[in-house]
């Protein structure tokens, strides 16, 4: 009888520290549908920038995209509109919301195939969640440009 409870303690104790935090699972659930990336911005460094955001596409190209989140699987895809700059379409991705070192929270994903496989070679993305609520959100990255640290900042809006 000892035995069973030891065990079912331990097994309790694993189990709860594999969870993720009542504000990851309030943030997961807030990112839950389709939401529009209105705006891309840099922030901490003087200047203009043009970058790739993803190995994918110029930044440019992300504004107006179309992002998708479905919490019960965890998959989404994002969607770049037609232009002379972008290769458009839908790209599939994986995501979670995870706690980082820094005790924020990121968005957290990798691209996949439209059969759910992973197609990055298990390499994916992080973006700090700055921000968000029922109609808005703000996520950020970290990048390092001539030497110095710059913010990507993406700004979104839900549908």
């Amino acid at each position: 009888m000892k035995k069973v409870l030891i065990l079912s303690a331990v097994i309790s104790l694993f189990l709860s520290s594999c969870g993720v935090s009542k504000l990851a699972r309030e943030q997961k659930n807030l990112l839950n549908g389709t939401w529009t990336l209105d705006n891309v911005r840099f922030e901490n460094q003087p200047g203009t920038f043009k970058s790739v955001l993803f190995n994918d596409a110029q930044d440019i190209c992300f504004e107006g995209s179309t992002w998708f989140f479905r919490k019960n699987n965890n998959t989404g895809s994002y969607t770049i509109a037609p232009s002379s700059l972008c290769q458009s379409g839908d790209r599939f991705i994986r995501w979670s919301v995870v706690e980082s070192d820094l005790g924020t929270n990121q968005l957290q994903f990798k691209m996949i195939d439209e059969k759910y496989k992973d197609i990055s070679g298990g390499l994916g993305y992080r973006l700090t969640i700055k921000n968000i609520t029922n109609s808005n959100m703000e996520l950020a990255s970290e990048v390092t440009a001539n030497g110095a640290p710059v913010s990507v900042v993406y700004e979104f809006s839900k549908k």
